[in-house]
C-alpha cells in the first residue's frame, strides 16, 4: 500500500528487504528470510498507544491479505485492539477478524464481549463489522448471542446493520439448523422492510433458510416488484430468481391455450378494415371465436412483475439480464418472450466466461423459440479468436436455428469450419451437417455429398466421424446409396478410429442384400484381424458374421465358426457371452430351439433411423441461468421449478392490509397535484408519500380492473384504466350529500394548512363555529350519536362510493401499525355504494365495535359551576400518536355566562403516561355544548391519567381511568397467524378460566357483541362452530393479545388469553367473564 514506503523510511530503510515488491518469485527465499522480522514490526507497532502506528500496522496487514499472505500469526496482537477508540483502527480491525475469526475461534471468543459492545457502537459501519465478526464465529456455544444480535439488528435504524443482519441469517442457519424458526420471524420481519438495500440480502436469506415458505412472499410481492429496479444488482438476481418460482405457483400459464391466443395483438387492430370487408360471414365466425380467446386474462400481479423487470433488460450487469430472460422465459407469453433475445445477444460480445453462460442458455431457449433469434444469425457466426467451447455452443446455436430459407448460408458457414485447425470444433461441425440433413430433407443429398468427399480426407479424425454421421443419415433412405456404403468398405483398411470402424461394419451386416459381394471380403479381413481389434469392433464383427451366416451361409459358414470360435474366449465377458447367445440362435442344434427359427427376424428386422437431437433439448426442465442448467444436473441446493397450476389461487393473499387512515384517495391525490408546487407541506411530506403510496395504489388499481385486463396490455391500457377509476370516484363524489360536501371542504381546507404530518388525512379538530353547528346536530339526534363517527370535523364513510377505502374523509393521518383494518373487497364496496347517513347500521361491526361503557361523567355541572364534562372512548386512532387512546370529551355550558378559554393544564402525571391536549376553546355561549378530542397515552395500564380543564377564572381536576379493554386495537390475522403466536405465549403469558354461559349467552351474535364490546380487540376466523377467537394489540408496546373462548354445549365454557403483559391478560379476564355472565 502506499503508506508502506513511509514506514521504511521512518525505521531507515530497515524494513525494505521485508517488504518485497509484487513481483518477486516467492520461491527466491526474499520472503522468508526476513518475514519474521517483519511480523515483529508489525507487532510491536500494534502494541503501541500512537493510533497513527496501528492504522499504518493494520493497513499492512489488510494489504498482505488481500495479496492473498497468511497473516493469522498476528490475530492475538490484532484483536488486542478491538477495543481502539480510533474509528479507522476498528474498521481495519473487524476487517482482519472476519477473515480470520473462524480460523481463530478460541481467540475470537475472548473478545466475544467487546463485539457485544460493538453492536451498540453509534456508528452504523462498527455494528454492522461486529454482527459480521460475530457471526463469523462458526461455535454452537454462542448461537444464543448471534441470536439475540440479529433480532436487534434486524430492528436497527441503520438499513446498511439490518442487510449485514440478514447476511447472518444463514451463517446462523448453517450453524444450528434449529433455529429455524425464529429465524423466519426475523425474516419476515425484514421482507416487510421497505428500503432498497435490505430487499435483496432478506431474499437471499429467504432462499437459504425457508425457500418452501412462499406465504411470507404474499404481502410483499408487489412491493418487492415496485422495488426491484432501484434494489443492487446481486440483489435483483436473488429476487428476480425468487419471483420466477413464485409466480409459477400462484399464477396461470399464459401458454395454455398458445392456440387461441393471437401472436401480436397489433394484427387484429391494423386487420380490422379487411376484416370488415370480407362480409357478415368474418364477423360471425370472429364472434364464433371470441368466447375461446376469453378463458386466459393475465393476472394483474403477473402484468405486474413482466413490466417491471423489463427495463432491467438494459442492464450493465449480465446477471441481470440473464436473469430477466429466464423469467421471460418462463412466464411470458409467447408474443412477449422476443424481447430478451437482442439483450442476449448484446452479452455475447462480452467476456468468454458470460458468453459461455448466455449461449448455454440461448441453445435450450432456441430450440422451442426459435424464432426469437432469427434475426440475429449473424452474431453467433463463430471467430477463429473463439475458445473451443464457445465455437460448439454457437455451432449447436445455429443448427437450432437453421431452417429451408436460411439453410444455404448455415451450410456455407460450416464448410469455413471445416477446414479449421481445431479437430473436436470440426468433429462437432461434421455431427451438425448431419443434424440440418435430417431436420431439413431438401438438403439431405447435399449434406451427405459432402460428408462422402470428407471421406478423402487427410485427418482421421475427420473422416471418422463422418462415418458416424453418414452411416445414421445412410438408415434414412439405404436403397438409393449402395455406392457409398461399397465406398465405405473399402475404407476398413485405412480407417483406425474404432468408432468409425464399427460403424462402417454395421452399416455392411444391416445393408448387406445391397453390396453381397464385398460384404464376405469385409468380414475376411475383419476375421484375420478380430484379436487386435477394440471390444466395440469385435461386438460389429460378431453382428456382421451372424447377418451374412443368415443370408448367406454358403459363403461364410465356416467364416462364422471361425470367428465365433475366436469370440469364445475372449477376454471380455462381454464378447464371450455375445458369440455364446449368437451360436445358439443362428446354428441349429439337435433340441431345436424356438429363438432359432427366428433368428432372421431378430437379427435383420427393420430398425428405425435414428432422431438426430440437441443434446440441450430436455435441458428447459431447469430453471435457465441455475448452475443445475448449466451442468445439466441438480446441483445442491437447487430449487425445482413448479409447474403451472392447473386453477389459479385466491389473488387476495398479496393484497396488503393498509390502515386505512393513511391511505390517499384519487380525489385526494389530484387535490395535491393541484396544490402549488413549492407549497410547504408537499415540500416537506409530498415525495415521501407518493413515493411510498404510489406502487400500493397502482397496484390496487390493476387488481380492480384484473377483469377488464387482457394478456397483451401495454402500460398505456394500465394507465387509462387508473384515471377511469379516478373518474368514477369523482362521479360518486358529485352524488354525496350537499351537507357532507362542505363539512369536506372545510376540513380539507384546514388539512393544506395543516403540518406535514397530517398532510395526508382529516385534521383532529376544526374550526370553534363546524365543531358548534355539528353539536348542535347531535343534540337533535341523541338516540344515534354512537352509529355516526365522532362529530369532529369528519363525515361517515359510508355516503361515498368506495366508502370504506376512503376512511381518511373522517378518521385521523397518523399510522397506526398496531391495528390494521378489515379488507373490504370490490364486490362490497359496489354494494354499499350509494348508501347515506341513515343506513349507518353497519359502520360499528365493519369499522370497530362500539364500547360498551358509553358516556362517563368527567365533570359534574354542580362542581364545575355551570360547565359540565362527560367523555366516552371512540375507539379511533388519535392523529397525534398512534398510541395514544383516543377520547371524545363532550363540553356543555348549563350557566347563564359565557365560558371562555376553556383547555388542559399542565399535567402531573405518573412516569410513562402522557396527554395530547386538545385545541383552547375560546367561548362557550349559555346552553351551548362542544365537543373535542385529546389523546392519552395510559402506558398499557389502567393508571387514571389526572389533570386540570381550566377556564380563564376557575380551574377544575378531574380524572379519566380506562377499561382494561380500550388500552388495544384490534388485529385482523388468519387462523394459522393465530394459532402460531398462540404458541409462542404459552406458560406464564397464559391465563385459562373456566366458566358457566348463561342461555341467553350461547348465540354467535351474542357472544362476540359483548366479547368486543368489553375489549377493542377483532375476531378471527375460526373452523369450529363453539369455538371464537379474538386478537389485538397493546397501543403503547404493540404486545399481542389473544383470546380464545370455548363455549363448548356440554360442560363448563373456557376462556383463554395468551398476553406478554401478564396483569393485562389478568384484568381482560375478569372483564370478559363479568361480560358474558351477566
Amino acid at each position: 500500500m502506499s503508506a508502506a514506503p513511509a514506514y521504511s523510511e521512518d525505521k531507515g530503510g530497515s524494513a525494505g528487504p521485508g517488504e518485497p515488491e509484487y513481483g518477486h518469485d516467492p520461491a527466491s527465499g526474499g520472503i522468508f528470510s526476513s518475514d519474521y522480522k517483519r511480523h515483529d514490526d508489525l507487532k510491536e507497532m500494534l502494541d503501541t498507544n500512537k493510533d497513527s502506528l496501528k492504522l499504518e500496522a493494520m493497513k499492512r496487514i489488510v494489504a498482505m491479505i488481500a495479496r492473498g499472505k497468511n497473516a493469522s500469526d498476528l490475530f492475538p496482537a490484532v484483536v488486542k485492539n478491538v477495543a481502539c477508540k480510533n474509528i479507522e483502527v476498528k474498521k481495519l480491525v473487524y476487517v482482519y477478524l472476519v477473515r480470520y475469526a473462524e480460523e481463530q475461534q478460541d481467540l475470537a471468543l475472548l473478545s466475544i464481549s467487546t463485539f457485544q459492545r460493538g453492536l451498540k457502537d453509534p456508528n452504523q459501519l462498527i455494528r454492522a463489522s461486529a454482527l459480521r465478526v460475530l457471526s463469523s464465529i462458526r461455535v454452537p456455544i454462542i448461537v444464543p448471542i448471534m441470536m439475540l444480535a440479529i433480532k436487534e439488528a434486524a430492528s436497527d435504524m441503520s438499513p446498511y446493520v439490518r442487510k449485514t443482519a440478514a447476511h447472518a441469517i444463514p451463517k446462523l442457519y448453517s450453524l444450528d439448523s434449529d433455529q429455524k424458526d425464529q429465524l423466519i420471524e426475523v425474516i419476515e420481519k425484514l421482507l416487510a422492510d421497505k428500503t432498497t438495500l435490505v430487499a435483496g440480502s432478506v431474499v437471499m436469506a429467504f432462499e437459504e433458510v425457508c425457500p418452501e415458505r412462499i406465504d411470507l412472499i404474499h404481502k410483499n410481492y408487489r412491493k418487492l416488484c415496485n422495488l426491484l429496479i432501484d434494489v443492487e444488482e446481486w440483489g435483483q438476481v436473488v429476487i428476480i430468481s425468487m419471483l420466477t418460482r413464485y409466480a409459477r405457483t400462484q399464477f396461470l400459464s399464459p401458454t395454455q391455450n398458445e392456440s387461441l391466443l393471437e401472436e401480436n395483438p397489433e394484427k387484429a387492430f391494423y386487420g380490422s378494415e379487411e376484416e370488415e370487408a370480407k362480409g357478415p360471414g368474418s364477423e360471425e365466425a370472429a364472434t364464433a371465436a371470441l368466447p375461446a380467446r376469453k378463458p386466459y386474462v393475465m393476472d394483474p400481479d403477473h402484468r405486474l412483475l413482466l413490466r417491471n423487470t423489463k427495463p432491467l433488460l438494459q442492464s450493465r450487469s449480465a446477471a441481470v439480464v440473464m436473469a430477466v430472460a429466464q423469467l421471460y422465459f418462463h412466464l411470458a407469453p409467447k408474443a412477449e418472450v422476443g424481447v430478451i433475445a437482442k439483450a442476449l445477444v448484446r452479452l455475447l460480445r462480452s467476456h468468454s466466461e458470460v458468453q459461455y453462460v448466455v449461449l448455454q442458455n440461448v441453445a435450450t431457449m432456441s430450440i422451442k423459440r426459435r424464432g426469437m433469434f432469427e434475426p440475429y444469425l449473424k452474431s453467433f457466426y463463430i471467430r477463429s479468436t473463439d475458445p473451443t467451447q464457445i465455437k460448439i455452443l454457437k455451432l449447436e446455436v445455429l443448427t437450432n436455428l437453421a431452417n429451408e430459407t436460411n439453410i444455404p448460408t448455415v451450410l456455407r458457414e460450416f464448410q469455413t469450419y471445416i477446414r479449421s485447425m481445431d479437430k473436436d470444433f470440426v468433429a462437432a461441425t461434421i455431427q451438425a451437417i448431419g443434424r440440418c440433413a435430417t431436420n431439413i430433407g431438401r438438403v439431405r443429398d447435399t449434406c451427405l455429398n459432402g460428408l462422402v468427399q470428407l471421406l478423402s480426407n487427410r485427418d482421421e479424425l475427420v473422416v471418422a466421424e463422418s462415418v458416424v454421421v453418414i452411416k445414421k443419415l445412410l438408415q434414412m433412405q439405404p436403397a438409393q446409396h449402395g455406392e457409398i456404403i461399397k465406398h465405405l468398405a473399402k475404407l476398413t483398411d485405412n480407417i483406425q478410429v474404432p468408432m468409425a470402424r464399427a460403424s462402417i461394419l454395421w452399416l455392411i451386416g444391416e445393408y448387406c442384400e445391397h453390396v453381397p459381394k464385398i460384404a464376405p471380403d469385409v468380414l475376411r479381413k475383419m476375421a484375420k484381424s478380430f484379436t487386435a481389434e477394440e471390444d466395440i469392433v469385435k461386438l460389429q464383427v460378431i453382428n456382421l458374421a451372424a447377418k451374412l451366416y443368415l443370408t448367406n451361409s454358403k459363403q461364410t459358414k465356416l467364416l462364422t465358426q471361425y470367428v465365433l470360435s475366436l469370440a469364445k474366449y475372449d477376454q471380455n465377458y462381454d464378447i464371450r457371452d455375445r458369440a455364446r447367445f449368437t451360436r445358439q440362435l443362428i446354428v441349429p442344434s439337435d433340441q431345436g430351439g424356438t429363438l432359432s427359427r427366428h433368428a432372421k427376424k431378430l437379427f435383420l428386422a427393420p430398425k428405425p433411423a435414428p432422431i438426430l437431437e440437441s443434446s440441450f433439448k430436455d435441458r428447459d426442465h431447469f430453471q435457465l441461468g441455475s448452475l443445475s442448467h448449466l451442468l445439466n444436473a441438480k446441483a445442491t441446493g437447487y430449487q425445482e421449478l413448479p409447474d403451472w397450476p392447473e386453477e389459479a389461487p385466491d389473488p387476495s393473499v398479496r393484497n396488503v392490509e393498509v390502515p386505512e387512515w393513511t391511505k390517499c384517495s384519487n380525489r385526494e391525490k389530484r387535490k395535491e397535484k393541484e396544490k402549488p408546487f413549492y407549497s410547504d407541506s408537499e415540500g416537506e411530506s409530498g415525495p415521501t408519500e407518493s413515493a411510498d403510496s404510489e406502487p400500493e395504489s397502482e397496484s390496487e388499481s390493476e387488481s380492480k380492473s384484473s377483469s377488464e385486463e387482457s394478456s397483451s396490455d401495454s402500460d398505456n391500457e394500465d394507465d387509462d384504466e387508473e384515471k377511469g377509476g379516478g373518474s368514477e370516484s369523482e362521479q360518486g363524489e358529485e352524488e354525496a350529500g350537499k351537507k357532507m360536501m362542505t363539512k369536506k371542504k372545510v376540513s380539507e381546507g384546514h388539512r393544506e394548512g395543516s403540518s406535514s404530518e397530517e398532510g395526508s388525512g382529516s385534521s383532529s379538530s376544526s374550526s370553534e363555529s363546524e365543531v358548534t353547528s355539528e353539536s348542535e346536530e347531535e343534540q337533535a339526534e341523541p338516540a344515534s350519536w354512537r352509529k355516526k363517527t365522532p362529530p369532529s370535523g369528519k363525515s361517515a364513510p359510508v355516503a361515498k362510493e368506495i366508502s370504506l377505502l376512503d376512511l381518511e374523509d373522517f378518521t385521523p393521518p397518523s399510522v397506526q401499525p398496531v391495528s390494521p383494518p378489515m379488507v373490504v373487497s370490490t364486490s362490497l364496496a359496489a354494494d354499499l355504494e350509494g348508501l347515506t347517513l341513515t343506513d349507518s347500521s353497519l359502520v360499528p361491526s365493519l369499522l370497530s365495535p362500539v364500547s360498551s361503557i358509553g358516556k362517563q361523567e368527567l365533570l359534574h355541572r354542580v362542581a364545575g359551576e355551570g360547565l359540565a364534562a362527560d367523555y366516552a372512548f371512540s375507539r379511533q386512532p388519535f392523529s397525534g400518536d398512534p398510541h395514544m387512546v383516543s377520547i371524545h370529551i363532550y363540553f356543555s355550558n348549563n350557566s347563564e355566562t359565557p365560558i371562555k378559554g376553556l383547555h388542559v393544564g399542565t399535567p402531573k402525571l405518573p412516569a410513562g403516561i402522557s396527554i395530547q391536549e386538545f385545541p383552547e376553546i375560546e367561548s362557550l355561549a349559555p346552553g351551548e355544548s362542544t365537543t373535542a378530542v385529546m389523546g392519552i397515552n395510559f402506558c398499557d395500564s389502567t393508571q387514571a391519567a389526572n389533570f386540570q380543564l381550566c377556564t380563564q377564572t376557575r380551574q377544575f381536576y378531574v380524572s379519566i381511568q380506562p377499561p382494561v379493554g380500550e388500552l388495544m386495537a384490534p388485529v385482523f390475522m388468519s387462523e394459522n397467524e393465530f394459532k402460531k403466536e398462540q404458541g409462542k405465549l404459552t406458560g406464564m403469558n397464559e391465563i385459562t378460566e373456566k366458566l358457566a354461559l348463561p342461555d341467553t349467552c350461547r348465540s354467535d351474535h351474542m357472544v362476540v357483541q359483548k366479547v368486543t364490546a368489553t375489549a377493542n380487540l377483532g375476531r378471527v376466523p375460526c373452523g369450529t362452530s363453539d369455538e371464537y377467537r379474538f386478537a389485538g394489540r397493546t397501543l403503547t408496546s404493540g404486545s399481542l393479545v389473544l383470546l380464545t373462548l370455548d363455549a363448548r354445549p356440554a360442560g363448563p365454557a373456557q376462556l383463554t388469553v395468551n398476553s406478554e403483559k401478564m396483569v393485562i391478560g389478568t384484568m381482560l379476564v375478569k372483564d370478559v367473564i363479568q361480560a358474558l355472565i351477566q
